[in-house]
């Protein structure tokens, strides 16, 4: 009897532990099953830079403040033969009609950067539609042409910015190379970073009125030049359609023809 007790007891002991397993088991997956839920939710992300076998680039120029080195920048490009995207604020376009219409005259693309700089995370969709288009009627009123892509300020995004853009059937556009020239690094150290870093699809990000992009930017492009790149306006770099049916974007930002 003594025997049959210690068995029964034994598995008593082994049921009630398996229960309490079970149990666990089961208010892990409750506890960690939103978790999963939320992670298989995908970002919203705007292109960063494209998948090209060609080594094709783009440069970029924000412009939202000064205005004291914007033909200097044109004639730089001009030497060299290469056409720029320049994402602009509906206020700097207000402050600077001539410099606007000197850009696109020269051919380079004038693309939209808010109207006023602000933070676009935390407008709402109609506030995000409406600045945008703000933008968009001023540049329009200048050069003729209407903006299908933006840079959001400060790089500040989320998915609302995203998906409020392309309602509009516009491109929002980051960068993969950043030349930090905001930061009054020298010419040498800028030309270091964009020249290390660029790759075939890359989209740099410079700034007009930065102290020293004039200086470094004849050395980048004839480095850049040396080393097989050509350099097209990024409406010219990045691949057409929509996003999701033509081309997808990797966890990067990095967009690719859909297969």
């Amino acid at each position: 009897m003594k025997m049959i007790g210690k068995v029964f007891h034994f598995k008593q002991k082994y049921m009630t532990v398996l229960g309490c397993l079970l149990a666990a088991a089961v208010m892990f997956g409750a506890v960690n099953a939103p978790a999963v839920v939320a992670s298989a939710t995908q970002r919203q992300l705007p292109i960063y830079c494209v998948q090209r076998d060609q080594k094709m680039i783009s440069i970029s120029f924000d412009a939202a403040w000064g205005n004291e080195d914007t033909q200097q920048l044109i004639d730089i490009l001009a030497k060299y033969d290469i056409k720029a995207t320049f994402f602009v604020v509906g206020e700097w376009v207000d402050k600077y009609p001539e410099s606007v219409k000197a850009l696109s005259d020269a051919g380079h693309e004038v693309m939209n950067h808010s109207n006023n700089h602000a933070h676009m995370s935390q407008l709402s969709r109609d506030e995000i539609i409406a600045d945008v288009n703000a933008c968009n009627d001023k540049i329009e009123a200048v050069t003729g042409v209407r903006p299908t892509l933006i840079r959001p300020p400060y790089g500040e995004y989320d998915d609302n910015v995203i998906s409020a853009i392309r309602s509009m059937d516009m491109e929002p556009i980051q960068w993969d190379v950043d030349s930090l020239d905001w930061k009054d690094l020298s010419a040498a150290d800028i030309t270091k970073r964009v020249t290390s870093k660029v790759q075939a699809g890359s989209i740099v990000l410079f700034h007009n009125a930065a102290k020293h992009t004039p200086e470094a930017l004849p050395t980048i492009l004839e480095t850049l030049l040396q080393q097989g790149y050509t350099f097209v306006p990024i409406s010219q770099l990045i691949l057409p359609g929509e996003c999701g049916t033509d081309y997808t974007l990797d966890h990067t930002g990095r967009q690719c023809p859909a297969t």
